[in-house]
């Protein structure tokens, strides 16, 4: 398959001219589809164009550009943006504040060179003690939430000196082999078998059974080094726990000496209707992981933060955690810093809790219309979850409204639960938009069940 560097050349210089033309000719949209399809068959996995056929049943959409709530295919017709990126698109694509800082920052210079002090990962760690609950101090950059997972994993290893992890049933926190352990998604963990050895998992919501499993794994002469769960779950099928869970966490925690961390990688920054998930809950975590749209919506980035008291290793060996070649990078901090600044300019939290609150008063209208198809509306902020009462119905229903140009989440590998996801700059108006589609389209999935019925 080696070609020559001619040939290398040759189509290196066809795919910039495509990325450096403000306006793509016909000829050109219709090839760029088709490379797409050729280039994920043979190059990337063909199983991604069939995974992505839920929403476009000939792979004719490519995203192509985008700003605020919306993006572009080649064709340059738009979309409604209720996915977000899983939550990576909190300030919208492309915010102009993001991205004038990564625009700057790239004049001067890019990556930096390992050896020396990097002044942006100093002033992003300063941002972050600043933003974040209580008494949380120090922070190590990395590149995505699963990373930043791992991280806090290890910190609470070699702060504690203790072994196991109480961990939640549907709780997701990433791919990677620790993080995965973590994860209580049997699809998920299944394949690796066997995984990092010291997970043990409980029902999500469930103090009490958080406290009996430590309870046990001490009687029988283990030791735990921590308790890890997300705010709200998100790949889980966004579920909210009680109010008094997280109290009851920090207080477990405290009792057994173990640490108690919070993964606000989907829920941080402001997608809940706060600064972080844990705001809700009056609860200071001892380690928090953030990602998503910590980048501002531009550049892929991930933290994890802790106390003050749990970095005593790091201080003996700054560099036993993890690699950090890529992890707080210039350009990427650039991003994370305009985007912490453009989060409190813009009041993003209030944003999301208003128009989160808007969403739900409307979505629990359109239940209370089909309660035999939507079963449940459920979230805080713009982390909203419908619930269906079977994939299929859900599964049609993103179909139906990718047709009309929405695009929304379903739970990765299933469509039960969908997610809207919004940045929250959407308007009222698009809003509406998507509200008006998803009423429509239930009527016309209930008209074809009564039509089914009577056959």
């Amino acid at each position: 398959m080696r070609k020559t560097n001619e040939e290398v050349l040759q189509a290196a210089e066809e795919i910039l001219s495509f990325i450096e033309k403000k306006n793509l000719q016909p000829e050109e949209q219709r090839k760029i589809v088709d490379d797409s399809i050729y280039n994920f068959t043979n190059f990337v996995t063909e199983a991604v164009l069939k995974h992505r056929k839920s929403v476009s049943t000939d792979f004719s959409v490519v995203e192509w550009e985008g700003e605020g709530a919306v993006f572009r295919d080649t064709k340059g017709d738009e979309y409604i943006d209720c996915l977000g990126g899983y939550g990576v698109y909190l300030l919208g694509h492309r915010h102009p504040k993001v991205v004038n800082a990564v625009k700057s920052q790239i004049d001067r210079y890019a990556l930096h060179s390992q050896e020396l002090v990097d002044p942006l990962r100093g002033y992003l760690s300063k941002l972050v003690a600043y933003i974040t609950p209580g008494d949380l101090q120090h922070t190590y950059l990395v590149n995505c939430g699963t990373e930043a997972n791992e991280m806090a994993l290890k910190l609470a290893r070699l702060s504690t000196g203790k072994k196991w992890f109480i961990s939640t049933e549907k709780g997701f926190h990433g791919k990677t082999f620790g993080s995965l352990s973590a994860s209580g998604k049997a699809a998920f963990r299944e394949p690796y078998h066997p995984l990092v050895p010291g997970f043990q998992h409980v029902k999500y919501g469930d103090a009490d059974a958080v406290e009996a499993a430590i309870h046990n794994l001490i009687s029988v002469g283990e030791t735990v080094a921590g308790v890890i769960v997300e705010p709200i779950q998100g790949e889980g099928g966004v579920n909210v726990p009680p109010a008094d869970y997280f109290p009851r966490l920090r207080e477990i925690c405290d009792k057994y000496e173990c640490l108690l961390i919070v993964d606000e990688v989907q829920t941080g920054m402001g997608r809940t209707g706060k600064m972080f998930g844990m705001d809700h809950f009056g609860v200071v975590p001892d380690i928090m992981t953030l990602g998503k749209a910590f980048g501002g919506g531009v550049m892929p980035i991930a933290a994890m933060v802790a106390k003050r008291k749990h970095w005593g290793k790091m201080e003996e060996n700054p560099f036993l955690l993890g690699s950090s070649t890529f992890g707080g990078n210039p350009l990427c901090c650039s991003a994370a810093i305009a985007g912490i600044k453009t989060i409190i300019e813009e009041e993003i939290p209030r944003q999301a809790a208003e128009k989160g609150d808007y969403i739900l008063k409307h979505l629990r209208e359109i239940q209370n219309q089909f309660p035999d198809m939507l079963k449940e509306v459920r979230g805080i902020g713009l982390l909203i979850g419908m619930e269906f009462s079977t994939n299929e119905i859900g599964y049609k229903l993103a179909k139906q409204l990718f047709g009309e140009k929405i695009l929304v989440g379903g739970t990765l590998n299933n469509a039960t639960v969908i997610r809207i996801e919004p940045p929250a700059v959407i308007s009222y108006e698009q809003i509406d938009t998507v509200l008006n589609a998803i009423e429509r389209n239930l009527g016309v999935l209930a008209k074809e069940k009564v039509s089914l019925l009577n056959k």
